[in-house]
């Protein structure tokens, strides 16, 4: 497990972009046969990617920097599927999620086994909080999630924003977690910018082809950074930082929030102009 402690943002303004990545920028997070973990200490979240083989299930870890003899004992857990397909097997119980499937799984789960189907990939990107509270285990597939349509063609932002885990859809006690998809030629996410002082949000882009890459604009509004990202990178953001960005293509990326709230309207619009 890689540890990622919180930051000032008087500190990160003048990092050298090598010191941002380490701080913010979680890469190579699907390796084949492993499961690989990321902690925060932004409101201690941890991001992962788990990749079984074939004929090879991985049962999730409980790392020794949790403290705990699950990894679910304190906490609850969402699961994306970002490959063609696969199975998770909660406490005996099996699910098979499709890709962009959702499945939370709730804290007191005393096992989690991630499995191939066949020759399909699968790859499950993991995202957890803190939890006290024990909400069921629920799938939510890509079908189901509630749906909304955003941005203008005009402006190339216009994408659908797929809602998994939510006060109105899965119940957790912290995560609030979907996807959002950008429409061909449309390349910028999350425009207006916004913040929320409430809350951590963690970006993890996808599906954007070979050879593309994401502009992902992080920092105070008035004082930008800007990092580089590869398909299946992960960035975190902590309250104070604006998070958004372009590619050279249409893509997709999976969000996840935890904090104070979970109202997903919590957030302080920035104008462009005030952008820095």
């Amino acid at each position: 497990m890689q540890i990622r402690h919180a930051s000032h943002p008087a500190d990160v303004s003048g990092l050298p972009k090598a010191a941002l990545r380490e701080r913010f920028v979680a890469d190579a997070l699907f390796e084949p046969g492993e499961q690989v973990l990321v902690y925060t200490h932004e409101d201690r979240m941890v991001i992962g990617g788990v990749v079984p083989l074939a004929g090879s299930p991985i049962e999730l870890e409980s790392p020794a920097e949790l403290r705990s003899d699950r990894f679910c004992d304190r906490r609850e857990l969402a699961v994306v599927q970002l490959g063609q397909g696969g199975t998770v097997t909660v406490d005996g119980v099996e699910y098979t999620l499709a890709h962009m499937d959702v499945l939370y799984i709730g804290q007191g789960t005393l096992s989690v086994v991630f499995a191939a189907n066949g020759d399909e990939e699968a790859a499950f990107y993991l995202a957890s909080a803190l939890s006290f509270s024990g909400h069921p285990t629920r799938l939510v597939r890509l079908q189901d999630a509630n749906t909304t349509q955003t941005g203008d063609a005009s402006t190339a932002n216009r994408r659908t924003v797929y809602k998994h885990i939510h006060a109105d859809g899965a119940q957790s006690d912290q995560l609030v977690l979907g996807i959002t998809a950008l429409e061909p030629g449309s390349v910028w996410n999350s425009m207006p910018p916004h913040t929320h002082d409430r809350r951590t949000e963690i970006y993890l882009y996808f599906g954007l082809p070979e050879g593309h890459r994401i502009q992902h604009v992080m920092g105070e509004p008035d004082d930008t950074r800007t990092l580089v990202l590869s398909d299946r990178d992960a960035v975190i953001s902590p309250s104070w930082s604006v998070h958004f960005g372009s590619g050279t293509t249409n893509y997709a990326f999976v969000w996840v929030m935890a904090g104070e709230n979970q109202a997903f309207t919590d957030m302080d619009q920035i104008a462009v102009t005030a952008l820095a």
